[in-house]
């Protein structure tokens, strides 16, 4: 089958991190801390998460959409940090004497998430120097 419109397609998933809440880690841990909540972690808190500055993003895709690259690439940072070390750094931040409580870590919580950007280097020349 022809397609109707032969125009460019991007698809581009946002994969919440973290679903609890919002759904996002780090809401989380802020209305918690502003709510004077215990900070919750699931399991031991060394899963590992990588977090992209909105800017850094939207540099990404514009610059995707701008190239000729028509194959899948990763947009985001490589750059890790343990669940434990967000709570920690979010609760010293709002409230140091806030607990910090532990849950048991759902089945399908995997221990990392790190975007594989060699691509993006390469062909939109990504930068994540922050």
């Amino acid at each position: 089958m022809k397609p109707k419109y032969e125009l460019p397609v991007f698809l581009l998933p946002m994969v919440p991190e973290y679903f609890r809440m919002t759904g996002q880690v780090v809401s989380n841990f802020i209305v918690q801390a502003l709510r004077g909540e215990a900070l919750t972690i699931y399991g031991d808190g060394k899963q590992t998460r990588s977090f992209c500055y909105v800017d850094d993003l939207a540099e990404g895709l514009i610059r995707l959409m701008n190239s000729d690259y028509t194959n899948p690439v990763n947009i985001g940072n490589p750059n890790e940090f343990t669940m434990l070390q967000l709570a920690v750094l979010v609760k010293n931040k709002i409230d140091p004497s806030l607990p910090i409580t532990h849950k048991d870590l759902p089945e399908d919580d995997p221990m990392q998430r790190q975007p594989i950007i060699e691509v993006a280097k390469k062909t939109i020349r990504l930068a994540t120097n922050r």
